[in-house]
């Protein structure tokens, strides 16, 4: 296998942002104080589409109610979470893509900012193989609510990258990238064929400039 697939994940492989989702049903779970975390998860965001967001700042918010919560009730939630929220923003011609990849053999790989937590169960339910994403820490069993490594986020994402093959002995070899966020443009300016996803304006005046591929994964996919 001498060609490698990279994904964003959030409103590129799936119709949604899977953190603020989770954050939104966490809210609503009752386990926490929902009003306070709703405000923060939305101020959150907020700076995420600003281009202001600080991505060590946002995990620990995130990932403090995993040291909160009993794992089996977390993962009660997940399960809940990922029936409700996530198998409705699945896009089917994201999986038509995918679908496509595997037939020509190409690696598939996730790149995300969204911890593994969060993300791995989405993955799995797309059918691609290796997740590059934050993880977070566990002792006895039980999440601590803390990062167990670093950020995978902007200019961090083709670093993630690079130690992952490096760490697993792998060539990438030819390599396509897809996402529709401007913050990702460290990703798709690190692969040889950059596919801008539905994209926010930012990333959609890039790739013009810049001549790169532009595709919506909500409609049509004629492959390429």
């Amino acid at each position: 296998m001498n060609a490698t697939a990279l994904y964003d994940l959030d409103h590129t492989l799936i119709d949604c942002d899977s953190d603020y989702e989770w954050g939104q049903f966490l809210a609503d779970s009752g386990e926490i104080d929902g009003d306070a975390y709703r405000a923060r998860n939305q101020a959150f965001y907020n700076d995420y589409h600003n281009g202001t967001l600080d991505p060590v700042a946002y995990l620990k918010f995130v990932l403090a109610p995993l040291g909160q919560i009993d794992k089996q009730r977390l993962e009660e939630f997940r399960a809940q979470f990922m029936e409700t929220r996530i198998h409705p923003s699945l896009r089917p011609r994201a999986q038509q893509l995918i679908a496509e990849h595997r037939k020509r053999g190409l690696r598939q790989v996730v790149v995300t900012s969204t911890n593994a937590f969060i993300a791995e169960p989405i993955v799995q339910a797309l059918g691609i193989p290796t997740l590059i994403a934050p993880r977070p820490e566990m002792q006895a069993g039980q999440y601590t609510g803390e990062l167990l490594d670093s950020s995978c986020f902007a200019a961090d994402k083709p670093k993630r990258v690079r130690a992952w093959a490096e760490q697993e002995g792998i060539r990438l070899g030819e390599t396509w990238g897809y996402s529709d966020s401007f913050n990702d443009i460290p990703l798709l300016e690190f692969v040889d064929h950059p596919v801008a996803v539905d994209p926010d304006s930012s990333l959609r005046a890039h790739a013009q400039e810049q001549d790169w591929e532009i595709i919506s994964l909500n409609g049509d996919y004629s492959g390429e």
